[in-house]
């Protein structure tokens, strides 16, 4: 046990969420939750209240931060944001939609299930040329 490596924490990365008061509330029940010294929180909760810029800047915020690894965005959030998470295409941090208690989730409007589609679509043609 003396000669074990430790693990390093410096290098910790967060989820962050954007979505409704429930699925926010789950989250920071398990833990998911932080805020950063400068009263920076790792989520938004979306309301009716909440204006579609915020929504933008808050996922253009999440996925430029360095402590950030996973967005998580309910699918009807990310529906009314649809060409800013359609268009992101970097692998950190990675943006999963999520179901919500209120909208169901529907995979025909999932932006990572439908390139996941079109990548074995194009494999599968591929592979039928050899």
């Amino acid at each position: 046990m003396a000669g074990r490596a430790q693990i390093p924490t410096s290098n910790s990365a967060l989820i962050a969420m954007i979505a409704d008061e429930d699925t926010i509330t789950g989250f920071l029940l398990a833990g998911v939750g932080n805020v950063d010294i400068r009263r920076k929180t790792n989520y938004l909760i979306v309301d009716n209240k909440t204006t579609v810029k915020q929504i933008e800047d808050t996922f253009k915020e999440f996925t430029n931060r360095d402590d950030i690894a996973i967005v998580l965005i309910s699918q009807y959030v990310a529906n009314m944001i649809r060409f800013l998470v359609d268009s992101y295409n970097k692998p950190v941090p990675a943006i999963l939609e999520i179901p919500s208690k209120d909208h169901p989730y529907d995979p025909a409007h999932d932006s990572v299930l439908s390139r996941v589609k079109y990548l074995f679509s194009t494999e599968s043609v591929a592979s039928d040329r050899r």
